[in-house]
């Protein structure tokens, strides 16, 4: 139930995602990501993405060099942080304090997924440095050969935590559940049965 003075959000749909995911598959700077949820009345100020990403609920950006002489650089953050902005906006409107999203699989999911990426980062150094190196043929397709059972063993293990996690943290959101129910039905009871 909705109290007084209770905004009502459009949250984006999944095929907004889907396109916001696609077209911006390099990641996109904080700016765009405050833009992209403007029009559909989600406060979010840069205020508070810098409080989600210090609280963990949202990866750290990457530094990008732009073209170009003097140019500097600017952060691009992956693209699944608007997928995860929209989940956050989603539990804080049910009702869930920042601290309890904190808890809940979300955080984890983003410390999985930055492992994830680290992960991709090592691989692909591995594999620029075993194209760039003079081995011998057989050397060099045993080290490849071991590089991809590397590979295939560290996705295993990010999905083997990742159901982990979601199978922790499913049964804490899910006495969270019961423990905000049953504060509201006692909430309920005293306003039913107050005297004026």
């Amino acid at each position: 139930m909705l109290g007084e003075g209770t905004r009502i959000v459009d949250l984006l749909k999944p095929e907004e995602l889907a396109r916001i995911e696609r077209d911006y598959a390099t990641g996109l700077p904080a700016r765009v990501i405050l833009e992209i949820f403007k029009p559909h009345g989600v406060r979010l100020s840069e205020a508070t993405f810098r409080k989600y990403v210090q609280a963990g609920l949202l990866p750290r950006s990457k530094r990008v060099g732009r073209k170009g002489k003097h140019r500097g650089s600017t952060g691009l953050y992956p693209v699944d942080s608007v997928r995860r902005i929209n989940a956050i906006k989603k539990m804080m409107a049910q009702g869930h304090t920042l601290e309890e999203i904190r808890r809940s699989f979300v955080f984890f999911k983003n410390q999985i997924d930055c492992v994830e990426r680290d992960l991709d980062e090592v691989f692909a150094g591995f594999e620029s440095e075993l194209s760039g190196r003079a081995f011998g043929d057989k050397h060099k397709r045993a080290l490849a050969s071991q590089l991809s059972q590397l590979r295939q063993k560290a996705e295993a293990l990010v999905k083997a935590v990742s159901k982990f996690g979601s199978a922790v943290t499913a049964r804490r959101d899910r006495d969270a559940q019961e423990g905000q129910a049953a504060r509201r039905g006692e909430d309920q009871k005293q306003e039913s049965g107050a005297v004026f």
